[in-house]
């Protein structure tokens, strides 16, 4: 009875969404139309209203990064594996909706309407990552309504922080260091945090524990996916020319080179293996890439991004190691996927090395660059130490905003009609479960292999 409720409660939610989707769609949202309509005061044209002939290609890049390597960060373990992967397109399919609505509102609203093309779309994908990356911390602590939910107040708290860091503040963040991967971990964290329930977690941990083969299937695929598409996904709001060199993909690409040998030489260190697993090397390509997304397009030397790459693929591995287990012990935090390491820690670094960057940032090292990257400077309104200062300022900014949301959803979350008994919970089948193998071993029981998000 308490499944058929909770399959119901999914179904009426989904219905209920996609109707005021629907219906905000039909009165607010236009395409934009040949020609740009003009900018808003709000929003900075130079930044946004790209070539789109060079954006959609972009936009393509970036949705398949979020479906493919996204998408299959979060599948991890075996339990969670191919019924995680339904609920995350469910995921993605209400995100990408809500935020064109939610970032229109604020940057591409004019004259009573909002206007999307392939630039609103990116941005949407980049919101749409950040929630992932929050469903990858609370993998199997909350059931597929919860995620709707979290959903939806994520991209609601996502967009302000975007509007106020980037609209507002003109921060400097093109790879999204801290709009998607610092936001998207500690909310994610806090959301687990204000989930904790004493009782429950120990079992819930032995769950999670659980890892076959299916592991590092996932992780191969979504390695060679992040390889290939990921220097796109941090360049694609980049302000440099389509003919000029594109710093943000070759700096990207020096810092996961970099961050994937660093893997080989700790992770022997750290755990009895002579090679580490692919899902060691996906955390390590993860985090060089995190690292670049605020200093991709500001780092003039190569040999940076593999100072930055080799440094980040260490501090990865160790807070794996050392880290998480105080995450859960002390602080009640249980990072079911390890955002905090691969997302949170690079992306914090990825944000200083930004602000450094941004004080050693001159017109002879930058050339016209200075211009797209640092416009108020180039336009005489700032110093380049009141733009460092800025770009300072918009870490704690977002780290408030991203763990006072994220509590708030927790709570929010946590209310007792939107969660189930810990025994139906643990038996809901409907979307969430898969029974993936039929395989059985040597002694006749089944081998481990269901997957379900719970």
């Amino acid at each position: 009875m308490a499944e058929h409720a909770s399959r119901l409660r999914l179904s009426a939610l989904c219905f209920l969404l996609q109707v005021l989707i629907i219906l905000l769609f039909a009165v607010l949202v236009r395409y934009s139309p040949e020609g740009s309509p003009g900018c808003p005061p709000q929003l900075n044209c130079s930044r946004r209203s790209q070539d789109p002939a060079v954006q959609q290609p972009r936009f393509q890049d970036v949705h398949v990064q979020v479906l493919l390597s996204f998408g299959l960060l979060v599948v991890l373990l075996s339990r969670y594996g191919l019924g995680s992967a339904a609920i995350i397109i469910l995921i993605t399919a209400f995100a990408i909706q809500w935020a064109v609505l939610m970032q229109g509102m604020l940057f591409f609203f004019l004259n009573g309407k909002i206007y999307v093309g392939a630039q609103s779309m990116v941005s949407a994908d980049f919101c749409t990552a950040a929630v992932l990356i929050s469903a990858g911390a609370v993998l199997g602590r909350v059931n597929p309504v919860q995620m709707l939910l979290l959903a939806l107040l994520e991209v609601t708290v996502c967009t302000l922080n975007e509007y106020i860091l980037l609209g507002l503040m003109g921060v400097s963040d093109s790879g999204r260091s801290l709009t998607v991967h610092t936001f998207g971990a500690y909310f994610g964290l806090m959301v687990s945090r204000a989930l904790y329930q004493p009782h429950q977690d120990r079992r819930k941990r032995e769950e999670q524990q659980d890892k076959g083969h299916q592991t590092d299937v996932f992780a191969v695929v979504g390695t060679i996916y992040l390889w290939i598409f990921w220097p796109s996904f941090t360049s694609t709001t980049t302000t440099v020319p389509h003919s000029a060199e594109n710093w943000a993909v070759l700096n990207t690409y020096f810092s996961l080179v970099a961050s994937t040998v660093s893997t080989f030489i700790l992770c022997p260190v750290l755990y009895e293996e002579s090679t580490p697993r692919m899902v060691q090397i996906q955390d390590a390509t993860l985090a060089g890439m995190a690292v670049m997304g605020m200093a991709g397009e500001m780092l003039v030397t190569p040999f940076g991004a593999l100072i930055a790459g080799f440094l980040v693929g260490l501090i990865s591995p160790l807070g794996f190691r050392f880290f998480t287990p105080v995450l859960h012990s002390r602080l009640k935090i249980q990072d079911t996927c390890g955002v905090h390491n691969t997302h949170g820690l690079p992306g914090v670094l990825g944000a200083l090395l930004g602000t450094l960057l941004t004080l050693l940032a001159t017109a002879d090292t930058h050339g016209h660059r200075l211009e797209l990257v640092f416009p108020l400077v180039a336009q005489g309104s700032r110093t380049i130490t009141d733009q460092a200062l800025v770009q300072l300022g918009a870490l704690p900014l977002t780290l408030l905003l991203a763990t006072l949301g994220g509590f708030l959803t927790g709570r929010i979350l946590k209310i007792k009609g939107l969660r189930c008994s810990p025994e139906a919970q643990y038996k809901e089948n409907s979307v969430s479960r898969e029974v993936a193998e039929e395989e059985r071993d040597p002694s006749g029981k089944e081998e481990l292999g269901t997957s379900t998000l719970v």
